[in-house]
């Protein structure tokens, strides 16, 4: 099934988002717009995903 697929996507995304924030934060000099730019993103993702599943749940 396609939404299994996309599911898995970006289920990866979100965690890679996730370590790259993590990483981020991690420097004493971060950069704040990269973090809320990484933030956002991965909310994006977040929303995707929670569609992709309301979509597939039965009713």
């Amino acid at each position: 099934m396609a939404s299994n697929a996309q599911l898995d996507s970006l289920t990866k995304r979100h965690q890679e988002l996730e370590a790259a924030i993590a990483a981020e934060t991690k420097h004493p000099a971060f950069d704040e717009l990269r973090v809320v730019e990484l933030k956002r993103e991965k909310l994006r993702v977040k929303d995707q995903m929670e569609g992709i599943v309301q979509v597939s749940e039965p009713h």
